[in-house]
């Protein structure tokens, strides 16, 4: 029987927006405008660029969602169109590095709001211990209860969007808010500016999970290069936006001044202590709601490659009858998210990567490695698979020129420290790729 086909494109663009649309943008855009010098101008430009990275980028993978009718995303595209090798390596570098340093930033990132609301002042290693408590608690509850990790998942795929669409009205519409800056920040604009599309990509992280909806999109040939158009340049309106009204309502060197804390004080000032803090706290929800999404679907990863025969025993694989999840495999991922929390513990606390944490890295990295399904897509155009020029050449050439844009943005953070982090990404990759299909 034929797979009935559920989404139209409406719901396929608001699922896209759903998806990308995360924490990143509350919590990055100080770093956006520390990497830029304090020039708004330069920061929605690279807004504008990390967008431009998806729109191609999507567009590109869209080829391959079309022909296939798993839901299991890039793995799966790796598997079928590239090697079995190719997502061994993908896969293992997605299980080991990319899942588990994000799940650990935007960890450590609800934290810190949540100090915020309970409006104390407390070490780094306690907002380490904190953000480990909130993982475990957030692991653990999608362990016992699937049903309740995707209730709270839509619920605060609803909730993230009031504190973005607010600040936005706010910057056209409210007076500015007064701050007394104690340190004054030099605008000496340089190339450095492109260092910001490391918070970017961040922020912009989770579009090629949008792909993994295609099987059960309703004529996906027409309406997922259309949805995967339209929602980047939603999200990107909704970013600039939300960018212009942060700068608009606070001076730049108050915003890099409060970091993590520039919304809470906004909040605060415009709407009294109490209000200020309700805002607050649905922003302190809505970074938890990704810390959850990201728990739920990295437990499940070293079951999947263990399905696919990568890197994990077969034992792995096993689901438990009463909770519906492999065990072994959520407990795999438990630690190496530990390790990770710990790492970047070490990283940050001697500031190893300057204004920059692990998962950015990982996620430059993983531009790196879709540039192989960009490549991909230019060889099916030559041997008649893919038709058209915009199609099969100048989508994923575009794509790949923006990926290594973002990758140079990345290298231009801390180049040797950086080139280190890449090169163990690499050696991942290439241990998965290599022990594939051994028995």
């Amino acid at each position: 029987m034929e797979k009935r086909r559920a989404y139209g494109l409406t719901t396929s663009i608001s699922m896209i927006v759903g998806i990308v649309i995360g924490s990143g943008i509350f919590f990055k855009a100080d770093d956006i405008l520390k990497s830029t010098s304090g020039n708004v101008g330069l920061g929605m430009l690279a807004l504008t660029l990390g967008a431009m990275a998806i729109i191609f980028g999507s567009l590109t993978i869209s080829e391959f969602a079309t022909r296939s009718d798993r839901n299991g995303g890039l793995v799966d595209y790796f598997e079928k169109f590239v090697s079995n090798k190719a997502a061994g390596g993908f896969g293992t570098f997605q299980t080991l590095i990319y899942y588990p340093t994000v799940n650990v930033i935007v960890s450590y990132a609800s934290s810190i709001y949540l100090t915020i609301v309970l409006g104390i002042k407390v070490s780094f290693e306690l907002q380490i211990l904190i953000a480990y408590l909130i993982f475990v608690f957030i692991l653990i509850m999608n362990i016992i209860s699937r049903r309740v990790g995707g209730y709270f998942q839509n619920i605060t795929a609803i909730i993230k969007l009031i504190p973005l669409i607010l600040v936005a009205i706010l910057g056209f519409t409210s007076k500015s808010v007064s701050y007394e800056v104690t340190n004054n920040v030099s605008f000496n604009s340089n190339i450095s500016w492109i260092a910001a599309l490391a918070p970017i990509t961040f922020s912009y992280d989770g579009w090629p999970i949008s792909t993994t909806i295609a099987g059960e999109v309703k004529a996906p040939k027409k309406n997922m290069p259309i949805a995967l158009t339209i929602a980047p340049i939603i999200i990107l309106i909704s970013y600039l936006l939300f960018f212009y009204g942060v700068t608009n309502i606070l001076e730049i060197n108050a915003i890099m001044e409060l970091s993590d804390g520039y919304l809470n004080y906004i909040f605060v000032s415009l709407f009294g202590n109490s209000a200020g803090k309700i805002l607050t706290i649905l922003v302190f929800i809505a970074i938890v709601g990704v810390v959850n999404g990201l728990s739920l679907a990295g437990i499940r990863m070293p079951q999947a490659l263990s399905e696919r025969n990568i890197l994990f025993s077969k034992s792995v694989q096993k689901i438990n009858p009463k909770y519906q999840i492999s065990i072994k495999s959520s407990i795999i991922y438990f630690i190496i998210c530990s390790i990770w929390m710990l790492l970047h513990y070490v990283i940050t606390k001697y500031g190893l990567l300057n204004n920059s944490d692990i998962s950015e890295i990982a996620v430059a990295f993983s531009y790196i490695t879709y540039i192989i399904l960009y490549v991909k897509v230019i060889s099916m155009h030559r041997k008649g698979e893919i038709k058209g020029i915009f199609r099969g050449i100048i989508s994923p050439l575009l794509a790949i020129a923006t990926a290594l844009f973002v990758t140079f943005g990345a290298l231009s953070i801390n180049f040797v420290n950086v080139i280190i982090y890449i090169v163990f990404c690499a050696i991942v990759f290439i241990i998965g790729y290599a022990v594939t299909g051994r028995k």
